[in-house]
């Protein structure tokens, strides 16, 4: 079925005039002028900001309402020699934000340790399970990343076996907050902290530097020095990479090609990946699976003890064993993507109809349900909850397109659930079996009254109309400046219409398509990712619409540009 393709609204004419000015200001081609425009750049302040990210554009961390005495706690416990325990959870996020605070305060003198929960054993967040053994090695202060805000009971026990407890989250919190020594969470109602969207590990990040701060060493040196670790947490994370979070991955793509840790040198070596040219969509695709492998499939202390390794040959030993775990993890993706397809195949007879899709497996591995989940979305374009099950309990992961808050829906029916948390697009839960179909009942009617979903395949939102003859490497240029890309900082998506096909198509890898197009003498080259379907549509000399994204192709010591096909319209 093929997708609608939405256009933007045109521009007045007074908006036509200061894009005009605005090309002539940059000396840039007008689509460039036109992206900024519709973006809310207007000055060439704002302009200078967004193409060049400084670490001044940072806010202040204090500006969090508890950071004053987290801080303090965290100082004193250092000086006193208190043992401090980082508590982080087990995908990139919460490994990177537990590496960054570790090695972070060891340089300050802490006697410091960490716990990332086991995902089979222990389950998500805090552990309770995990306290009596923590308190028994002598811990006084534990810090949390990346989890928390929602852990009542759990810091209620760390607060009855003598412990304190910092919270760094920033996740959604729910009514009633934990009694936490101090929280730091952008998401609390009324934080006053200008930014919303930190990842774990961003959280994390200004505790550090605010500790650093206090303690007189907040120079570049030491805010640079793992901003490699906070962009791959970040960009992982798949937060909006606008604002702080821009600026993070910005610099720290940058940092992480200069090669400063062994651990995500030993990652990017094993991954194949170009340092020269490392950009966001290398850590989505290529570091932060494996990183996440290790808490899928084993123990995600693996990864974080990859990340503190000060030995070149240790790390690349670590490295290995992760990579093993990326290869079972995507094997297990395979199977249990084929065996959600068929369930859900013969689950839902119209599938149109559905607000949300609910299938569960007492087979699947709960380590690769969330991704699963995503690729469920991307298929059927509605929200997808997955639930593994093992001796009548489960753990849930749910996924949602962007224009829905399935964290809301569960809040709204969270009677149903063992416990709850996450974002807006991404959940993760515990059920009891007795209650999958009230649970599945109650969330369809939930979405059904809080959401239109009537197609199969959401729209795409079109950036720009172009003709083939409007594509340089000047273009493009400007183009990558508005890089590192992700969440609400998409590369752009370009339509040209009425091109033909210059030769055969055919497909390469897992069912991607290749094809030339052309239009009035100029070629352009094509891949279409997971598009092979449509490789028995197509002919030589059949005339398309093409909807795609430009970048640079590069192959050993050749570069040219490519484009990235996201859809096409086959005309008659």
């Amino acid at each position: 079925m093929k997708k609608e393709w939405l256009f933007q609204d045109e521009f007045s004419p007074e908006q036509q005039q200061q894009i005009n000015a605005l090309t002539e200001q940059l000396k840039c081609p007008q689509l460039v002028a036109e992206l900024l425009f519709r973006k809310g750049l207007n000055t060439s302040q704002q302009i200078e900001d967004f193409f060049n990210p400084q670490l001044s554009h940072q806010h202040d961390p204090f500006l969090f309402p508890d950071m004053d005495k987290a801080v303090d706690r965290i100082l004193s416990a250092i000086d006193r020699g208190e043992k401090i325990l980082i508590y982080g959870d087990y995908d990139v996020d919460g490994t990177t934000a537990t590496t960054l605070l570790y090695l972070g305060l060891q340089r300050l003198g802490a006697i410091i340790d960490f716990y990332i929960p086991h995902r089979m054993i222990d389950g998500y967040g805090l552990s309770l399970g995990s306290l009596d053994q923590i308190k028994e090695s002598g811990t006084g202060l534990i810090i949390s990343v990346d989890c928390g805000v929602n852990a009542l009971e759990e810091i209620e026990a760390i607060n009855s076996h003598g412990m304190d407890i910092i919270i760094t989250d920033h996740h959604n919190p729910k009514e009633d907050l934990p009694d936490a020594f101090a929280i730091i969470n952008p998401k609390l109602p009324g934080c006053p902290y200008p930014f919303a969207h930190l990842a774990g590990v961003g959280v994390a990040y200004k505790l550090l530097m605010a500790i650093y701060r206090r303690r007189g060493i907040d120079n570049e040196e030491n805010t640079l020095k793992y901003m490699d670790l906070v962009a791959v947490g970040t960009i992982a994370d798949i937060v909006p990479l606008t604002g702080e979070n821009r600026v993070f991955a910005h610099i720290g793509l940058q940092h992480l090609v200069d090669k400063k840790n062994l651990g995500l040198n030993a990652l990017v070596q094993i991954s194949g990946l170009n340092t020269k040219n490392m950009d966001a969509s290398d850590i989505v695709f290529g570091i932060a699976p494996r990183i996440n492998a290790a808490g899928r499939m084993g123990s995600a202390s693996t990864a974080v003890e990859l990340l503190i390794s000060r030995k070149k040959e240790r790390s690349l030993e670590l490295a290995e064993i992760i990579e093993r775990q990326n290869s079972l993890r995507q094997q297990q993706d395979q199977k249990t993507f084929h065996e959600a397809c068929d369930i859900i195949e013969k689950k839902y007879k119209d599938i149109s109809t559905a607000p949300c899709i609910v299938v569960s497996s007492d087979d699947w591995h709960p380590g690769v349900i969330g991704i699963v989940a995503s690729k469920l979305v991307e298929k059927y374009s509605r929200p997808v909850v997955m639930i593994s099950f093992k001796d009548g309990f489960g753990s849930g992961s749910g996924r949602s397109m962007a224009d829905f808050d399935l964290f809301g829906a569960l809040r709204a029916i969270g009677h149903n659930l063992h416990s709850f948390g996450g974002h807006k697009y991404a959940v993760g839960f515990t059920i009891l079996q007795e209650y999958i179909d009230r649970f599945e009942n109650e969330l369809a009617r939930y979405i059904a009254e809080h959401h239109q979903i009537s197609q199969v395949n959401l729209p795409l939102e079109i950036d720009n109309q172009i003709e083939l003859y409007d594509i340089s490497n000047f273009l493009l240029d400007w183009i990558e400046r508005f890089a590192p890309f992700g969440p609400e900082n998409q590369r752009p998506l370009l339509v040209t219409r009425d091109v033909m096909v210059a030769s055969y198509p055919y497909t390469v890898g897992r069912n991607h398509l290749k094809l030339k197009v052309v239009k009035d003498g100029v070629v352009l080259d094509l891949i279409g990712y997971n598009l092979g379907d449509y490789l028995s549509l197509l002919k030589k000399n059949a005339r398309l619409d093409i909807a795609y994204t430009l970048e640079y192709n590069r192959f050993g010591s050749k570069t040219s540009i490519q484009g990235k096909l996201r859809d096409l319209h086959l005309l008659e």
